[in-house]
Order: structure tokens, then sequence, then C-alpha cells
């Protein structure tokens, strides 16, 4: 029964967020609230959630969300006024738009430097090792080895 009653626990984490006094009356608008809700980052955890979260401004942004659900608005509109008012940041996933391209090609473009870097390093390790520089030694030179070998 214990076991049972962890199991249930552990489910039901991170519904303990939300609290009952956040939970619109309306269920087509609540479950379109938590939908949106987790797509939005929560500011103070950075990779949590507002519909995970427990801090203070994750609630005010919940509240936000079901206000603006409220008053009419589209999901694309809720999600638009609430980008402009804390910057695309509480998007947990970016737009792939403008500047962002930047953002989104710049792992991959590392990843290709690197590998022709490696590529490079490698090929020209093994090319030093296919022909190995004569040294070019003076009379002098030689002359001092001829000395030292006998020796």
């Amino acid at each position: 029964m214990k076991r049972l009653v962890l199991i249930f626990m552990l489910m039901a984490g991170p519904l303990f967020a939300v609290q009952p006094d956040e939970v619109l009356d309306d269920p087509v608008l609540e479950e379109r609230a938590r939908e949106l809700s987790k797509g939005l980052r929560c500011l103070v955890c950075r990779n949590e959630s507002i519909d995970d979260s427990n801090a203070e401004l994750a609630r005010d942004l919940r509240l936000l969300v079901r206000e603006r659900l409220v008053a009419g608005d589209s999901d694309e509109e809720a999600i638009a006024y609430i980008v402009d008012r804390y910057g695309e940041y509480v998007l947990l996933k970016p737009t792939t738009s403008g500047a962002n391209w930047v953002l989104w090609l710049a792992g991959p473009a590392m990843m290709l430097v690197a590998a022709f870097m490696g590529w490079r390093f490698v090929r020209n390790r093994s090319t030093a090792r296919a022909a190995p520089v004569e040294a070019k030694l003076t009379e002098s030179e030689k002359e001092r080895l001829r000395q030292i070998l006998e020796e």
C-alpha cells in the first residue's frame, strides 16, 4: 500500500506547481493553458517550464497565459504577447527565423570545422612521417661526426 501511494506521489510531482486557484473553470481553456505553459521557460529556473516550476514568476506567467486565453486570444496571440513582454528567451524551443539562424547553424558549422581541422592534422602528421627530411651537413659537421663515432 505504501509503495502504491509513493508511486502516485512521484507521478503527480509536476502537478504540484499549478495551484488550485490558478485552474480555470472551463476545462478546454485549462487544457490549452497547460499546453502553452509547457512550452514557456521559467525565467528563474532556466530549463524548466512554467507549468512545472514553483517559482513566483512562473506562477505570474501561468496566470498571464490564462488571462490572455480568457480574454479570447488564440494560442499564437497569447504566446506572442508573452514573447513581446519577456523576450524570445521565454520560449523553451526558440523560433528558427531571423538572427536565430546563426545560433541554429553555429553548432553544426563548428562540428564541420573541427572535423576538417582534425582531418588536416591527421593528414599532415602521416605526410610528415612518410617523407623523412635528410639533414644536409657541412664538411666541418661531417668531420666532427666522424670524430665522435671513432671515439
